[in-house]
């Protein structure tokens, strides 16, 4: 009898102890995923103590060989190729060996927002039928961020990487689709899609915690975003959640959609989006593009509050490597999320063709106000990016404003008031 308990006793000690690898990857690295084309990109995981991981990329065969930490992590730098795949990538530590494939490597964007840029096919867009029914790029591939939030920075996310098609696109990100295939169709590079947007939600929640701590004037303004149990507004809990995890990922460039949840502190939005801008950058340790949607003129309850918004991120223009597109032309007054997405994806799409690819020689921007100068009985109002905008009776590029609306029109007034 006692030897029969020896020998239980001997099982299972030893069939408890950690000698089988147990291998973990963020969610991000998985099956049918994207990795920055013509980089060191980042590669890490989790394991057991001191245990040796090796990682093999089947597009040049090397091995990557790194030792885990004692907090049981590992990090190694994949180098990567021109765009191409489909590939495999080797994950083996002691006893414990798997392979992710499908991988291809190209550029991938970061497409966050509010419910603009999470508005998808399936939302209500346009032709969605004929869309999502077209909707099959296999070097197009697409991941959806969780919506969650945290008091403190992340290390994870959930989601899975999925290859475009009718039942993957339907419900992501519209704008976010119809720019990547423009891109893709383009430059024929597999084009990866992170999309981590959450409607209804102010550009505060999307800022890191330090931004505030360094700017009084922006954490007195976050204060006027009424709370609302139907999504954040809390400001840098989304990104501890959607953003700070991801991080490490290396990306292409950000796309973005939002402004219309800043209405109530829109005059301090320039410096709260382009502080936010900078935070990513540093994140991430490069000054990637950043493009964005100006919101469209929806009739908000205030007089001019959406007009205020537009202005701010006209002026967020002026910070390096960034561009924006109009919507105004082809949205209406009475819906805050217009259905056209297809055009605000392609305009995004020219953008980034002409000012990261290099690739689109031709006017993207749309019309906006640069100056107005007084002469005598009438005001100058000056565009720049103004081809195709005349003044029926001049055929000049600005527009007159006769001296007897000049008690309406002061010149501060008047500077206020341009805000295409």
């Amino acid at each position: 009898m006692k030897f029969r308990l020896l020998i239980l006793v001997f099982v299972v000690f030893f069939s408890c102890e950690p000698n089988i690898s147990v291998i973990e990857l963020p969610s991000i690295f998985c099956d049918n995923m994207i990795l920055q084309r013509n980089s060191e990109a980042q590669f890490w995981g989790s394991g057991h103590n001191h245990e040796r991981i090796t990682v093999t990329p089947s597009w040049d065969g090397r091995e990557y060989k790194v030792e885990i930490d004692e907090d049981g992590n590992w990090i190694t730098m994949l180098a990567t190729p021109e765009a191409g795949g489909p590939y495999e990538i080797s994950i083996k530590g002691k006893g414990d060996e798997f392979v992710l494939k499908n991988v291809v490597i190209g550029d991938i964007w970061l497409c966050s927002g509010q419910s603009n840029m999470e508005w998808s096919a399936n939302s209500g867009i346009d032709n969605a039928e004929v869309e999502i029914a077209n909707a099959n790029f296999p070097n197009i591939r697409l991941f959806s961020v969780e919506k969650t939030t945290a008091d403190t920075p992340q290390e994870n996310v959930n989601g899975t990487w999925q290859v475009c098609t009718p039942a993957t696109m339907q419900d992501f990100s519209a704008v976010a689709y119809f720019f990547a295939k423009k891109v893709q169709e383009e430059t024929g590079i597999p084009i990866g899609l992170i999309d981590a947007s959450w409607g209804g939600t102010p550009a505060e929640v999307w800022t890191p915690e330090r931004i505030f701590e360094e700017n009084e004037k922006l954490k007195e303004a976050a204060k006027a975003i009424e709370p609302t149990d139907s999504w954040p507004t809390e400001p840098t809990i989304v990104h501890n959640a959607m953003i700070a995890p991801i991080t490490p990922f290396k990306i292409t460039g950000a796309l973005w959609y939002q402004g219309e949840s800043n209405v109530p502190n829109a005059e301090t939005y320039q410096k709260l989006f382009t502080e936010m801008i900078g935070s990513w950058r540093k994140s991430w340790g490069y000054d990637f593009p950043f493009y964005y949607s100006q919101i469209a003129p929806f009739k908000y309850g205030t007089p001019e509050a959406g007009v205020i918004v537009r202005d701010q991120q006209r002026r967020a223009m002026e910070f390096p490597n960034t561009g924006m597109v109009l919507t105004s032309d082809i949205c209406t007054i009475d819906d805050i999320h217009p259905t056209n997405k297809q055009d605000v994806g392609l305009r995004l799409a020219n953008v980034a063709l002409k000012e990261h690819y290099k690739s689109l020689d031709a006017e993207v921007y749309g019309p906006l106000y640069k100056e107005m100068i007084i002469n005598g009985n009438e005001v100058e109002v000056i565009f720049k990016h103004a081809e195709g905008l005349t003044w029926k009776e001049k055929g000049e590029r600005y527009l007159r404003l006769p001296a007897k609306m000049e008690n309406f029109f002061q010149p501060k007034r008047l500077s206020e008031m341009i805000r295409l």
